[in-house]
C-alpha cells in the first residue's frame, strides 16, 4: 500500500508558479519568515500564477501582494523552471493534494524603492518579518525540501550576485 501512494504521488503534477528574487542596491536579497511554518524558515516571494496569467506578470502581482512593492526593475529570468517536491507528509495536505510540488519562473528584480514601502502585513499575508540577506545565504535558510531549488536558483543569478 505505501508503494501505491508513492506511485500516486509521482503521477501529480506540479503547480505552475512563479519566484522573485528582490535584491537592493547593497546586493541583498529580500526574505520573508513564513508564518505556516513551526521552524523558523525564510523564503522569498514566491506564488502561484492564475489562469491565463503569464510568469512575468504573475512574477509583479505576488511580489506586489506578498510585500507591498511596486518599484522594481527586471534585471534577469530563468533560464529554466525549477521544481520542488513536497514532502510526503505534505503533498494530501497542500493544494487540496492536486500536485506533488511546484514549477517555478523566476524573475530577478532590483528594488529601486525605499524601505518604508514594505509592507509584510497584507491581507493575505504570509511573512511575519522580513529581512535583506547575501544572497549565497538562501539555501541555509529555507525549508529543506527546497533547499535544492534554492542552491540552483544561486547558481542560475550568479552573475547578479556576485
Amino acid at each position: 500500500m505505501a508503494n501505491k501512494k508513492s506511485d500516486d504521488v509521482t503521477t501529480l503534477p506540479y503547480r505552475s508558479g512563479v519566484g522573485i528574487l528582490l535584491l537592493n542596491r547593497e546586493g541583498l536579497a529580500f526574505v520573508g519568515r513564513r508564518l505556516d511554518q513551526t521552524a523558523e524558515a525564510w523564503q522569498l516571494p514566491q506564488g502561484g500564477i492564475d489562469d491565463g496569467e503569464d510568469p512575468y506578470p504573475a512574477a509583479l502581482r505576488e511580489l506586489a501582494e506578498e510585500t507591498s512593492v511596486r518599484s522594481v526593475e527586471l534585471l534577469a529570468e530563468s533560464r529554466d523552471w525549477l521544481t520542488y517536491d513536497l514532502p510526503p507528509e505534505l503533498v494530501g495536505k497542500v493544494w487540496k493534494g492536486k500536485y506533488r510540488g511546484q514549477k517555478q519562473k523566476w524573475f530577478a528584480f532590483r528594488f529601486t524603492g525605499s524601505d518604508a514601502e514594505i509592507d509584510v502585513e497584507v491581507p493575505h499575508q504570509e511573512f511575519g518579518e522580513w529581512r535583506w540577506l547575501a544572497p549565497r545565504e538562501l539555501p541555509h535558510y529555507i525549508v529543506p525540501f527546497k533547499r535544492d531549488l534554492y542552491v540552483k536558483l544561486v547558481e542560475e543569478f550568479h552573475d547578479l550576485i556576485g
